[in-house]
């Protein structure tokens, strides 16, 4: 029997104060289309007080940016992106072109091909987040993408060192230092200086989600990312509450409205967990945040077996799923709806957000029930294409002829028609020919 010994604000009640947001964006967006940098300025004036001459970070900007930084911290980002580079690249020689004969004469392949142009948003107003610009930029370029453009918005004032050094280190082609929703509609829509990208990646908070959301068709993104979540399934034997509490605040730190959920099949180890979490909030110097997370959206539910904790866990559809009980590989063998599953206690969230390789944009608000998250296939279309032979296209129009029939497209028959005429008279005047029969 499954019981929450904790829960969180109510759906609908968080879904009710998401709703106010659609509007503003559709303004602003409509507002960049009409007006183009302009706008962008003034949105960067009003939102960031942030007003440079231009946006577009020169190379002698970034250079210093990358010059300000002491060794120890460019060597743990190009650590950290070699970890993300290389798992990328493993992911992308698993796709493989194809060609192949399916009947004598078809011939039928796809190509995986890049898309052309990129726009990264790596969000920076509260939280400098290096990591997303090795998850976006980083991925785009072993993918083969041609031109990756990347924005974020200023920190404390300025261009933060760390972000564009990231940026550049990753291959970014253009650099910009502005955020927000003026940021993705530039990039999506263009404007006089910037030109228009083919597709938008990246998280942030409510507004840049919703402003990916309208846009998506103008442009393809890989996904719409709500609030970190983060569940964390655990036993006794596998874990103890001073770990379970420091892994869920952890990520309730991401931000006011940040879900971190306990699953566990013991009510006791609830229970101290419930406890740990409260000592370390007095302790933790984000605990403003994340306590009012974990208070608002932290919930705590208690499962009798493990087979009831996967029908959680996959209800749930988390973006973090963090197994540490006595065998995590039985979740990984039966869970279906994740983001990303870290098995056992020696791993945790923080290590795929951060280094260990795995991308860090994940779906949200359930939708790992139907979507992965960022990898270097999103960037690639597989494209299909077919050639065949006259004999082949003589069977096959025949067959395609009588289809349509069914369903009433003679435009469509006539093009199999029309082959079928050609080629099985075409075939006719070779027998003759071939015989010696004169035509």
């Amino acid at each position: 029997m499954i019981h929450h010994l904790k829960n969180g604000i109510d759906v609908e009640v968080a879904k009710q104060n998401n709703t106010s947001v659609r509007e503003t964006v559709e303004s602003i967006l409509s507002a960049i289309e009409t007006n183009g940098d302009a706008e962008v300025r003034v949105l960067s004036e009003k939102f960031d007080n942030w007003s440079p001459e231009s946006f577009k970070l020169s190379d002698d900007d970034i250079q210093a940016c990358i010059s300000r930084l002491d060794d120890q911290t460019l060597d743990d980002i190009k650590f950290a992106q070699a970890q993300v580079k290389n798992f990328a690249q493993i992911q992308k020689d698993a796709l493989q072109d194809v060609e192949v004969e399916t009947r004598p004469g078809v011939i039928l392949g796809h190509k995986n091909i890049p898309v052309n142009s990129v726009g990264c948003y790596i969000p920076g107003g509260k939280y400098p987040l290096v990591a997303s610009a090795h998850m976006s930029v980083a991925t785009a370029k072993v993918a083969g993408v041609k031109r990756v453009i990347a924005c974020a918005p200023p920190f404390e004032g300025k261009p933060n060192d760390a972000i564009v050094a990231t940026m550049a280190l990753a291959g970014a082609d253009e650099i910009y230092c502005f955020g927000g929703v003026q940021a993705v509609g530039a990039m999506a829509i263009g404007t006089e200086t910037i030109a228009p990208v083919d597709m938008i990646v990246g998280p942030g908070n409510a507004f840049v989600a919703e402003a990916k959301r309208q846009l998506f068709g103008r442009v393809g993104i890989d996904l719409l990312a709500g609030p970190t979540e983060t569940l964390i399934i655990a036993d006794n034997e596998g874990c103890d509450p001073e770990l379970a509490a420091a892994d869920l605040l952890g990520q309730a730190e991401h931000g006011l409205n940040s879900p971190a959920v306990l699953l566990t099949n013991s009510v006791e180890f609830a229970k101290e967990t419930i406890k740990e979490v409260e000592r370390q909030l007095t302790i933790l110097p984000t605990a403003d945040i994340a306590g009012k997370a974990w208070a608002d959206y932290g919930q705590v539910i208690v499962a009798d077996s493990y087979e009831e904790m996967v029908a959680v866990a996959d209800e749930l559809a988390f973006e973090h799923v963090q197994v540490m009980t006595r065998d995590p590989n039985y979740f990984l063998d039966n869970m279906t709806n994740f983001g990303a599953l870290f098995l056992g206690r020696e791993t945790n969230v923080s290590y795929g957000d951060k280094v260990i390789g795995t991308n860090h944009t994940l779906p949200t608000n359930k939708a790992a029930r139907y979507t992965g998250g960022l990898w270097v296939g999103k960037f690639i279309k597989t494209c299909t294409y077919q050639r065949v032979t006259e004999d082949a296209s003589l069977e096959i129009g025949e067959y395609c002829s009588r289809l349509c029939a069914i369903e009433g497209f003679m435009g469509h028959k006539e093009q199999a028609d029309i082959r079928v005429r050609r080629y099985k008279a075409q075939k006719a005047k070779d027998a003759k020919n071939n015989t010696g029969e004169t035509i």
